[in-house]
């Protein structure tokens, strides 16, 4: 289980009390595909709210002690019904590149033939990141987005 200090707590709370609960626990208790899915939940989103239906006090406790055991979260919050969960993300943020727009692709286009009773012609192109192909299967570049004069006075 994860330890935090009183003022990491305080400061989760206060980021927590905007959340939405994102798993619900029935009161048939915890079961694999839940814990499953706070797993999931706390590797995707750190903080998370966990709303146990049940009027068993004790029993949530012992839910909300489960989970921070089994899955290495720090417990933040249990009031009521709701209990708030705290798991560091791991680092595999990716890192966008500092070149804008996308890379090469690989384009298949298909023309019907000039007669109509041939096969069609089949031709694998790669295209810029600013290209598109036209519906009659040229290949165009994208046109700069238009600015308006007015605005550029205004420094917006």
């Amino acid at each position: 289980m994860l330890k935090l200090t009183s003022a990491e707590r305080s400061e989760l709370r206060s980021q927590a009390h905007g959340l939405n609960p994102v798993v619900l626990i029935s009161e048939d208790g915890l079961k694999p595909s839940l814990m499953k899915e706070i797993d999931l939940n706390l590797n995707a989103h750190g903080l998370i709210k966990v709303r146990v239906f049940g009027d068993d006090r004790e029993a949530r406790i012992a839910i909300y002690e489960t989970i921070c055991e089994k899955l290495g979260a720090a417990p933040i919050q249990h009031i009521g019904k709701l209990l708030v969960l705290y798991r560091p993300q791991k680092d595999a943020v990716k890192e966008h590149s500092e070149t804008r727009g996308r890379g090469m692709r690989e384009v298949t286009i298909v023309k019907p033939s000039p007669s109509g009773t041939k096969r069609p012609s089949v031709t694998k192109v790669m295209v810029k990141g600013n290209e598109r192909v036209t519906q009659g299967g040229n290949i165009k570049r994208a046109k700069p987005r238009q600015k308006s004069s007015k605005k550029s006075a205004l420094g917006r």
